[in-house]
């Protein structure tokens, strides 16, 4: 049973920085594609960025490019989401969700999520 574990969310203010975890367990991830999500009130959930496991390609939402940074830790077996320059506009919960086959940017396309990370940026 795939499990995602997310943590490092907070309220901060704009123009500060957060680090998201999100620890993986339940079967090997090597070929897995880690992908960020976010989902503010009352809006449908958003790809923010994704990264091969074996290859760490990386692929990110245009408005987060430069301040935001996916990377992951084999030996942990978690992922990582480096939030800069945050904004007001980056409030939302953050889930990170994994898939072996394919990388996409809708969330129907994700059978396991985590129970999400509360980020607040407040102006």
């Amino acid at each position: 049973q795939v499990q995602l574990v997310e943590s490092g969310g907070g309220l901060v203010q704009a123009g500060a920085s957060l680090r998201l975890s999100c620890a993986a367990s339940g079967r090997t991830f090597d070929n897995d594609y880690m992908v960020w999500f976010r989902q503010a009130p009352g809006k449908e959930r958003e790809f923010v960025a994704a990264i091969r496991w074996n290859t760490g390609s990386t692929y990110y939402l245009d408005s987060v490019k430069g301040r935001f940074t996916i990377s992951r830790d084999s030996a942990k077996n978690t992922v990582y989401l480096q939030l800069n320059s945050l904004k007001p506009e980056d409030t939302a919960i953050y889930y990170c969700t994994t898939n072996p086959y394919y990388y996409s940017r809708q969330a129907g396309s994700y059978p396991y999520w985590g129970q999400g990370t509360q980020v607040t940026v407040s102006s």
